[in-house]
C-alpha cells in the first residue's frame, strides 16, 4: 500500500507563506535538508500550480506532479485526478511513498481524502502576521507525535502520524 505524507514549514504564527508569491525557500536549513532527504526518499512529489510556480525550477530526482487545470509545466506532469486515484496510479508505476508539498489548497484536498498517513512539519522561528494558512478549510483529526527535535537554528522539526477516527477527532 502506497505511502502518503504531508510535509511543509510553518511560521511560528502558523502560516507556510506570506502570501502566494512568496518564495518556498524561507526555512531553514536544517528543514531544507529534511525536505530534500524524505522527497528524495520518496521519489514522487504533489504540489498545486501556486507553489510549483514559486520554486526555481523542478526538484530534481524526484516526479514532479502538478495539479493544474489549465497550465503545462516544464519539468512535471499535471493532473486534476482525484487524491485516491492518482495514488492508485503512482502505486501502478511502482512508487511506495509519495510527498505532498503544498499550498493549502492540496494539503487540504489530500487531508480530507484520508489519504495521508503522515505530516513532516517543521516550525520555523519567524513571525509574518498574517498569510496563507497549512489549511483552507476546517479540517478536524488526531495526530500522534511520532518524533520532535529541536535545532541548532531554532526550528522544531515535528512528524505525525495521522488518526482519521472517521473524521472526527476523538473524545
Amino acid at each position: 500500500m502506497i505511502k502518503t505524507f504531508i510535509i511543509a514549514a510553518v511560521s511560528a504564527d502558523g502560516f507556510i507563506a506570506k502570501d502566494e508569491n512568496h518564495p518556498a525557500y524561507w526555512t531553514s536549513k536544517e528543514d531544507k535538508a529534511r525536505f530534500i532527504e524524505i522527497t528524495k526518499r520518496a521519489g514522487a512529489v504533489v504540489m498545486g500550480s501556486t507553489t510549483y510556480q514559486t520554486l526555481k525550477r523542478p526538484l530534481a530526482d524526484r516526479l514532479n506532479i502538478v495539479y493544474s487545470r489549465k497550465s503545462t509545466f516544464e519539468g512535471a506532469e499535471t493532473t486534476q485526478a482525484e487524491p485516491k486515484q492518482l495514488l492508485k496510479d503512482l502505486e501502478a508505476r511502482g512508487y511506495n511513498e509519495v510527498a505532498i508539498c503544498g499550498g493549502s489548497y492540496i494539503y487540504t484536498l489530500f487531508l480530507k481524502a484520508h489519504c495521508v498517513d503522515k505530516i513532516y512539519l517543521t516550525v520555523e522561528p519567524k513571525l509574518f502576521g498574517v498569510g496563507i494558512n497549512i489549511f483552507n478549510e476546517t479540517v478536524n483529526f488526531d495526530l500522534k507525535l511520532i518524533s520532535s527535535e529541536a535545532t541548532e537554528s531554532g526550528s522544531v522539526l515535528l512528524e505525525y502520524d495521522v488518526n482519521y477516527h472517521g473524521g472526527k477527532l476523538a473524545e
